[in-house]
């Protein structure tokens, strides 16, 4: 059995979640492998190599809890102004794990997408990208969306443009578009909105990750460094998840009869 396989062990049991408390999307802004590296004397790009398996670990998890969307920020728009050493890591490292998992990813039922742009982007990593989505096409026990070259703004962005040529051309009428219009020229357009948003290493910030997507996401925020996640890091956020209240705006009138008398 693989290190990373996602049929159940002993030590690695999921927990009874209810079915309707399993989020059905995750996001996870994968963070702190440059401060995990650090404070063991090592550099930043020996932090990003460890976060490999703890990504592998995570989607055993979360294919394990019943999660059907895990989508992981591998690289933001803004990642660019790193030093260009970390950089080339980080589009080699992202090429080479897509080449060397694809496979077992595809043997666990895991759809590959990639989100983000083409420029700036390596033609290599571009490649790797597309052959794991090609290979992965017909699997439907979980879809992993890999942001790579991805935020949230410029992704909107690149909606509204596409939008107003589709009106210039007559393609769209003035003053119909709509939420669901916007939806639908999302590079995203395929998710649904993101119900658990999660985050490593004790930020709380969104980052510019799929910001239109999760208007209504519950946000749960771990100390963990990422190198440190495995899936029953995932299973705590999942089980702070199902604790919560979504009325998702609306609200239920619920006095407190014992303090009126």
């Amino acid at each position: 059995m693989s290190e990373f396989s996602p049929v159940a062990k002993p030590e690695f049991e999921v927990p009874d979640f209810e079915p309707n408390a399993v989020p059905k999307h995750i996001a996870i802004v994968m963070d702190g492998n440059g401060r995990w590296a650090n404070a063991r004397g090592l550099t930043r790009v020996e932090g990003h190599k460890a976060g490999e398996a703890a990504l592998l670990d995570v989607v055993a998890g979360a294919i394990q809890a019943g999660v059907k969307n895990l989508t992981v920020y591998a690289f933001s728009t803004e990642n660019w102004k790193r030093s260009p050493d970390e950089v080339r890591f980080l589009m080699g490292f992202n090429r080479e794990v897509l080449r060397k998992r694809r496979d077992q990813l595809n043997a666990w039922g895991v759809r590959i997408r990639w989100a983000g742009r083409r420029p700036k982007l390596w033609l290599s990593v571009i490649s790797e990208l597309k052959a794991a989505e090609k290979l992965t096409r017909n699997n439907d026990t979980l879809t992993l969306t890999m942001c790579v070259n991805y935020g949230s703004r410029i992704e909107i962005t690149d909606a509204i443009n596409a939008i107003t040529e589709d009106v210039a051309s007559g393609k769209l009428k003035p003053g119909s578009v709509t939420e669901k219009t916007v939806q639908k020229y999302l590079n995203t357009n395929y998710l649904p909105d993101v119900d658990l948003f999660l985050r490593s290493s004790g930020e709380q910030r969104a980052s510019n990750f799929l910001l239109w997507q999760s208007a209504y996401a519950e946000f749960v925020f771990l100390d963990t460094l990422w190198p440190d996640f495995n899936r029953t890091t995932l299973w705590q956020a999942i089980d702070a998840y199902s604790g919560r209240d979504r009325r998702f705006g609306g609200a239920v009138d619920k006095p407190n009869t014992a303090s009126s008398k």
